[in-house]
């Protein structure tokens, strides 16, 4: 079997391609210590199975496996290896093979192994995981995903779909929602995309991310360019950078 090991900590790799080396049918073609490069990377390798890190920066573990079931086709068995224990329902919302809590066993490593030469063996049990994992996308689409926003020293949970906005401000990230705008946790916004997901929240431009829901008017601006009036109290105008324009233009058919 191919693997990959994805984890931003070069020790974290090192010690999991060491107990690696005791299963002669486990071959490791790659690493990376990010989500994007794991994205990237899985595309140019195509793995068998992916050792993957849950806490990086930029996308999350749970957030590269959600986007490689959204390209669909023949996909690697996930096998989550983190030092916490709390992400285990997102593991198994991205039906993950398995889930290893650090410091990593070989024992137990063996055992993931194992469960995912079955996967490879079985097509009947690749089909009942395809079907899960498709199951798991619809059930993912209509379930509501919340985003925690600070104000008043009060500690707030709301829904995706009241989020209108979120951009930089004198280095924090401000969250403009339905009912009351505050701060996020997150530090950059690439981090709360992946919270929030790509089907319904855009960056049209690098200091803002929006709710293309919450678009109130296109507005021409100029030398070609544009601005978007969101549904905010304030009305807020948000700039379309020029790298954005076409994805501007193939969603409202400019």
């Amino acid at each position: 079997m191919k693997a990959l090991l994805v984890d931003d900590e070069q020790l974290a790799r090192e010690e999991l391609a060491f107990l690696l080396r005791s299963f002669p049918d486990v071959d490791v073609v790659g690493e990376a210590s990010d989500g994007r490069a794991a994205l990237e990377t899985i595309s140019r390798v195509r793995p068998d199975i992916v050792f993957l890190d849950v806490e990086m920066p930029g996308l999350s573990g749970v957030e590269v496996a959600r986007r490689l079931l959204d390209r669909g086709g023949p996909l690697p068995y996930v096998v989550f290896a983190t030092a916490y224990d709390h992400y285990a329902v997102e593991a198994f919302d991205v039906n993950a093979a398995d889930y290893l809590l650090k410091p990593v066993e070989r024992e137990r490593l063996g055992k993931s192994i194992e469960r995912a030469r079955e996967l490879i063996r079985s097509p009947e049990r690749e089909s009942e995981r395809m079907a899960q994992m498709l199951s798991s996308l619809r059930d993912r689409g209509t379930a509501p995903t919340k985003v925690l926003v600070r104000k008043g020293g009060r500690q707030i949970l709301v829904d995706a779909s009241d989020v209108i906005l979120a951009h930089v401000r004198k280095g924090a990230i401000r969250i403009v929602a339905t009912h009351l705008d505050g701060y996020s946790n997150y530090k950059t916004l690439d981090e709360l995309q992946s919270t929030l997901g790509e089907t319904h929240f855009w960056r049209p431009h690098r200091s803002y991310l929006i709710n293309i829901n919450r678009i109130e008017e296109v507005l021409p601006w100029f030398k070609s360019s544009y601005q978007l009036r969101m549904s905010d109290a304030d009305h807020t105008a948000v700039p379309v950078s020029r790298a954005q324009t076409k994805r501007l233009r193939e969603l409202f058919r400019l």
